[in-house]
């Protein structure tokens, strides 16, 4: 077995175990809740205040990266809500939950231990440059879709009012804060005194393991019910169609191997569970979001290690 192949399904065996232990009532889904709500507000902040901390940046092109990756994003996004409106013949609402299913990548629970295991700590670095700016214009991008496409209210948000709810949302964001507490640190050029690099190295090596199968547990809740074809059309859209433009643009940008690799594998992952609050924000769409979702990530073992191959094969 390769060390790619191993690595993958290494990764997704956790998701899976956490999964089987929800499926076998072994654990409560509330038992995965918990452990989300550790790994997001703890452990992965925490993980990547330390990247912000010692990362070297130096020849990850941030601004192809993130280029490459934004441009799949909104060809992927457009085209399901298209496949969601005019094939499956669903509202806008239900377009708008269609497109972020396509487009939103699970970049934190799935793609930081995944890109450590399989790029390790350069390729999660250049991961966190793409993590930095995703989680801003995802959230924006669904706030304002959410005001153009939600239910109409007898006077319109301020635009003043939805910048100040998004930058609340951002500046409260633990991984936000994370990311910002550690390049002020970086900037202060203090060095991180030993036992609180201790605490943070003990609670940051745990935070990939932990992520992977709180994920895993929390899909036993979602399940599979009703909506399989417009399900399957998007997880096609998500697995096979975002990958090979972010490829495709990377190519054309002449990104560095490791970044365009990067770029791709980020693409690749199945969402996460955005598209379903979205959906529950919007009243509708829930099955439809929690269903791609499902299908997604059990097919993303294989496709994700086939992108992987193709972008190895490409950039070497």
């Amino acid at each position: 077995m390769s060390p790619l192949v191993e690595t993958v399904l290494f990764v997704f065996g956790l998701v899976a175990l956490g999964y089987l232990a929800g499926a076998t009532g072994y654990l409560r889904s509330e038992t995965g809740d918990a452990l989300s709500e550790f790994a997001i507000g703890v452990a992965l902040p925490l993980l990547l205040f330390r990247t912000m901390i010692g990362a070297d940046f130096h020849g990850s092109a941030p601004w192809s990266l993130w280029a490459t990756y934004f441009i799949a994003v909104t060809v992927a996004w457009t085209a399901g809500h298209l496949v969601t409106t005019r094939m499956f013949g669903r509202d806008g609402q239900a377009g708008v939950v269609g497109g972020v299913s396509s487009a939103f990548s699970n970049l934190v629970l799935l793609g930081i231990p995944f890109m450590l295991g399989v790029f390790g700590q350069e390729g999660f670095e250049i991961l966190s440059l793409i993590v930095s700016v995703h989680l801003p214009t995802m959230m924006m991008a669904s706030i304002i879709l959410f005001e153009m496409f939600g239910p109409r209210r007898s006077e319109p948000m301020h635009p003043v009012v939805i910048i100040r709810d998004f930058l609340r949302k951002i500046l409260t964001n633990p991984l936000i804060v994370g990311i910002l507490a550690g390049l002020a640190w970086r900037a202060t050029g203090v060095p991180m005194p030993g036992l609180a690099t201790r605490f943070i190295d003990a609670l940051a090596n745990i935070a990939g393991p932990v992520a992977l199968f709180a994920m895993g547990l929390g899909l036993k809740k979602f399940g599979i019910s009703g909506n399989i074809k417009p399900a399957l059309a998007l997880s096609v859209l998500k697995l096979m169609l975002m990958p090979a433009v972010a490829l495709l643009f990377a190519w054309l940008f002449g990104l560095p191997p490791l970044s365009a690799k990067v770029a791709v594998a980020a693409a690749s992952l199945p969402s996460g569970v955005n598209s379903y609050l979205i959906a529950t924000q919007f009243g509708t769409g829930q099955a439809l979001a929690s269903n791609q979702m499902t299908i997604a990530t059990a097919c993303a073992v294989a496709t994700t290690a086939f992108w992987l191959t193709i972008a190895t094969m490409v950039f070497g």
